[in-house]
């Protein structure tokens, strides 16, 4: 609906009560983390947006197996950020990251393989 300061008022009540109630490396942070930084990117406020992610990643890094799924979510959206922000060697960097683990993770016809893969060529082509 756009409105995103509630949005980000909600996810921040979300993360606040999961704070209190669960342990400082559990995946559900990793998600409200990214959850904070998907409104903050839609705001088009990236720097924040970038930093809620990689908070959710060091998360998943404590948390999740190394080729866990959400790993390719937290590579592809800081990926999203440092191209949004015109860095694109970053954004080449996650965005590889990303596919890696959708390959190795998902089955070969899954549409974030091929989603992934785009990334990456569109990201090449900037540069």
């Amino acid at each position: 609906m756009g409105e995103y300061s509630k949005a980000l008022s909600y996810y921040e009540k979300a993360l606040d009560i999961d704070k209190k109630v669960l342990p400082p490396n559990h995946p559900d942070l990793a998600t409200d983390f990214n959850n904070i930084g998907n409104v903050y990117n839609n705001m088009g406020e990236y720097s924040k947006a970038l930093s809620s992610y990689e908070r959710s990643l060091e998360i998943r890094k404590i948390a999740l197996p190394p080729n866990h799924p959400d790993f390719a979510q937290s590579y592809n959206n800081i990926g999203c950020m440092y191209r949004d922000m015109g860095e694109y060697p970053k954004a080449l960097t996650y965005y590889e990251k990303a596919h890696e683990i959708d390959r190795k993770t998902l089955p070969p016809n899954h549409p974030h393989i091929a989603q992934s893969k785009r990334s990456i060529e569109n990201v090449k082509k900037k540069m």
